[in-house]
């Protein structure tokens, strides 16, 4: 099998087993499955692995959409004004219908988060919120969690150079190759049976966590205090999951999470981030937010303020939040020391929280709920789900009761139990 220049610095040993993890731990694919995968140009030597193993494990057909970044930037510098109004609604339909067939999704994640950093916010603003127009069909299937679905990384050499900026090319691109690696415990002798382990841990803490059925959380940490209301009938998720069409899967890989839904019209106080948000080629940093009955009323960033105000405004659930989720500080992506400028291994080092959509799979019976009576439950709705990270070794989190009794949860960034 030839590989790109790019695949040159990559352990081709870790990269069969990042394969074998997405395909059999990530997806869980069934033989006769058919499987769609996303991703960037510079992925393909792991396109190829990924796929090779989802013929092996009986997959029906395998369709890959790539993504490259000068043709995504010709459309910024050349595009008349009115086609950032535009998107391929045609693609997402279909990819609506394949997952309405049970076709299974893998996304890799490796674009350059600094992509689109010197574009026009409004342009950019615009073209997400067409994008997230046209995506609905296809995303509500996913946060529905109607099928099996999984997201890997593969190191992008602008993103490498972003992480390590002081290191030549090749040497950055292998660094981040061995932080994914390490991240996604693909640096194991077994890592199948590492996941499994990892599984029980969360799924641990997720089972304490539906048991003492807490009212509220409350986050205190310097700049954070923040009590957000948890919905009705929420249940929290974490680690592998059981997809409706009955498959078990991990959808993210890597993953330290346990999450739950929050109550869209109960979150007061205010917060701070402790990680950037890189969000489709812009760096948001140090956000602080307030919130009032669920609302941020007040949004600041030291950068990327306009695009992230922007992106909140896309719909009306864009300034409620989607999604609560507590990650130890002692997390091994956190350990590791690396800011990875990607929300999939960033928020996995930090206790974090979404704004907008909510997952239908965290309440009691979700499967059987209609979008109103999710409302009803305090679930919020939106074309949008953008987590950004608040916790850190200093972050505190109580756990309120029915009868109004706070219960430790986290203390100094680690579970309290």
């Amino acid at each position: 099998m030839s590989e790109s220049r790019a695949d040159a610095p990559v352990s081709p040993e870790k990269l069969e087993k990042l394969a074998q993890v997405a395909v059999h731990t990530g997806l869980g694919l069934e033989a006769g499955q058919n499987l769609l995968i996303t991703a960037p140009l510079s992925a393909l030597p792991l396109v190829r692995r990924i796929t090779e193993h989802a013929y092996k494990a009986g997959a029906g057909l395998v369709t890959t959409i790539y993504s490259d970044e000068e043709t995504t930037l010709a459309r910024y510098r050349y595009a008349s004004d009115e086609a950032f109004d535009q998107a391929a609604d045609w693609l997402y339909e279909g990819m609506a219908k394949a997952f309405g067939s049970n076709t299974a999704r893998l996304a890799i994640a490796g674009d350059n988060p600094m992509m689109l950093a010197s574009e026009d916010p409004e342009k950019v603003a615009r073209a997400n919120r067409a994008n997230s127009i046209a995506y609905k069909p296809a995303i509500k299937k996913i946060t529905g969690f109607e099928i099996n679905w999984n997201i890997v990384s593969y190191p992008n050499p602008k993103w490498a150079k972003l992480v390590f900026p002081d290191l030549g090319e090749d040497e950055a691109v292998a660094r981040l190759a061995d932080a994914i690696f390490a991240a996604s415990r693909v640096d194991q002798d077994d890592p199948v049976s590492a996941w499994k382990a990892h599984n029980a841990d969360l799924h641990a803490r997720r089972d304490w966590l539906n048991q003492m059925r807490f009212r509220d959380l409350h986050f205190r940490a310097p700049g954070t205090d923040l009590v957000v209301g948890l919905a009705d009938d929420h249940e929290w998720a974490g680690g592998a999951s059981l997809a409706k069409n009955g498959i078990t899967c991990n959808p993210n890989i890597p993953t330290e999470e346990v999450f739950t839904t929050p109550h869209a019209r109960r979150v007061n106080g205010h917060v701070r981030s402790t990680k950037p948000l890189s969000h489709n080629g812009t760096l948001i940093e140090d956000i602080e937010m307030v919130f009032k009955d669920g609302v941020a009323v007040e949004v600041r960033a030291s950068r990327g303020e306009a695009v992230w105000n922007k992106v909140l405004d896309t719909d009306e659930g864009g300034r409620r939040l989607g999604e609560v989720a507590l990650v130890p500080h002692s997390s091994p992506i956190s350990q590791s020391g690396v800011l990875f400028y990607n929300t999939l291994f960033d928020e996995n080092a930090a206790c974090h929280i979404a704004m907008g959509q909510c997952y239908t799979e965290c309440f009691v019976d979700g499967d059987k709920l209609t979008e109103q009576q999710v409302a009803d439950k305090g679930g919020n709705s939106s074309l949008i789900h953008i987590d950004w990270m608040i916790g850190s070794g200093e972050m505190d989190i109580d756990g309120i009761t029915q009868d109004g009794e706070p219960v430790p949860v986290f203390r100094k960034g680690e579970w309290a139990n």
